[in-house]
């Protein structure tokens, strides 16, 4: 398929007005619909989005099990094919390097999707007698509580079979294509993973065969509200990877790569990485960290099992009169606070980001709220915050120092709240 630009061909392009945002050297879609109903897919109907198509890491080999054992804080001792797993990877720090949808093959391949080169880097290292490369593939995501529905209509077959964090093969627009139950936020959802030259075929099969059950196509606009809702933290917005750490990772890719550079917003100050990195404890996955066996990162991750001062990932909810007058300020002489853009900020436009405001009860510094967005089905301006457990139960009072480093800063009121917020509708609830 021919496209006017050069864009990702993982997706097809309809000429129809649609909003494109540059990332890197391609273009990616930005807005469908509008913000609105693409938000309200996910609760209604169902989406499709394909913005994580691009390079997966694969690894073959005599080592190959050994070596992705030693990669994953996760058990995979029983890791048979057809599974997956949603893999977590760390420095030594014991901090988030990579983490990301890793499928096991009966030949002893694997692949890790929407990873980054964390694994590849580490494979090339000569530690092990394994093979590592990567493919590019385009990975479309299908979500919401119809989302087998549109799979069955696309496919025309029954795929209820396919349990979480399985997959298997069938047909889509006569590509043979991989289907995955996913929905790591909990809800109903699904990928759709194939060589990326079959990716506008297979997204166009799907759009086409239930426009007229409303799925949505979803574009980078909207995208980071589902995981806010659905309590699913995500690299580079909710929390910032730690490669940036590892001098050697930094030489092998090169100080202009785009791993390495990342807008640092929020009132913490962008030297303090840190505050924008976590360890998977912070993030509450507490399930993928087992200590049966050698990984990157066991040493640190056992003290912070130990420490009783773990921070805990939360949802904020923030107090409607303190977001209005973040928008009154732009009429008001002098300086304004930081405009809080719909539905998400920072806006997820252009590549990595890592947003970190103070999150304080009374005078006392607890932890960090990340990136807000406006949920236009629940009307209300949530974030995640990672706080002190002392702190983190529903119900308590803080306040989110909203606002950029040496800029004019706004003490918003925030109430913990459920976690996950969108709780309704998920998984085989759908």
């Amino acid at each position: 398929m021919t496209t006017p630009f050069n864009q990702i061909l993982a997706f097809p392009y309809y000429a129809e007005p649609t909003l494109y945002v540059a990332v890197g050297d391609v273009l990616r879609p930005w807005e469908y619909n509008g913000w609105k109903p693409e938000s309200l897919s996910w609760k209604q109907s169902c989406y499709i989005h394909t913005g994580l198509s691009g390079p997966v890491v694969c690894v073959d080999g005599p080592d190959a099990d050994a070596f992705v054992a030693q990669l994953c804080t996760n058990n995979l001792a029983t890791f048979p094919e057809g599974t997956m797993r949603h893999a977590v990877m760390c420095t030594e720090e014991g901090l988030i390097a990579a983490h990301g949808i890793l499928q096991r093959y009966d030949d002893g391949h694997y692949r890790h999707f929407a990873g980054g080169p964390w694994a590849l880097y580490q494979g090339l290292q000569g530690k092990f007698d394994v093979r590592v490369w990567m493919e590019d593939s385009y990975l479309t995501q299908i979500a919401g509580p119809r989302s087998l529905e549109a799979l069955q209509r696309a496919t025309g077959e029954d795929l209820s079979d396919i349990k979480f964090l399985r997959y298997r093969k069938t047909q889509i627009a006569g590509k043979t294509v991989e289907v995955g139950r996913i929905g790591m936020s909990g809800n109903l959802a699904y990928e759709v993973r194939g060589p990326i030259a079959d990716g506008p075929a297979v997204y166009d099969a799907i759009y086409q065969a239930n426009k007229d059950i409303g799925i949505e196509r979803l574009g980078w606009r909207t995208y980071l509200v589902n995981h806010v809702e659905g309590g699913f933290p995500q690299a580079n917005w909710t929390f910032g990877m730690a490669v940036v750490n590892d001098q050697g990772f930094r030489d092998w890719v090169g100080e202009d790569h785009f791993a390495l550079h990342s807008q640092r917003t929020g009132s913490y100050d962008p030297a303090d990485l840190r505050a924008r990195q976590r360890n998977p404890f912070e993030v509450n996955w507490d399930k993928a960290v087992r200590f049966d066996h050698e990984f990157i990162g066991r040493k640190a991750l056992e003290q912070v099992a130990a420490s009783p001062d773990q921070r805990r990932t939360v949802t904020l909810r923030w107090n409607a009169d303190d977001v209005i007058d973040i928008y009154a300020s732009l009429y008001r002489p002098g300086e304004e606070y930081r405009t809080m853009d719909l539905p998400t900020t920072p806006t997820w436009g252009h590549g990595m980001l890592e947003h970190a405001d103070r999150l304080l009860a009374g005078d006392k510094l607890v932890g960090m709220s990340s990136g807000s967005i406006y949920s236009y089905y629940f009307r209300e301006n949530l974030s995640m915050g990672c706080v002190d457990v002392s702190h983190s139960e529903p119900g308590t009072e803080l306040i989110v120092q909203w606002g950029d480093y040496g800029k004019r800063i706004k003490d918003v009121r925030v109430t913990v709240d459920r976690f996950p917020y969108l709780d309704e509708k998920r998984n085989n609830e759908a």
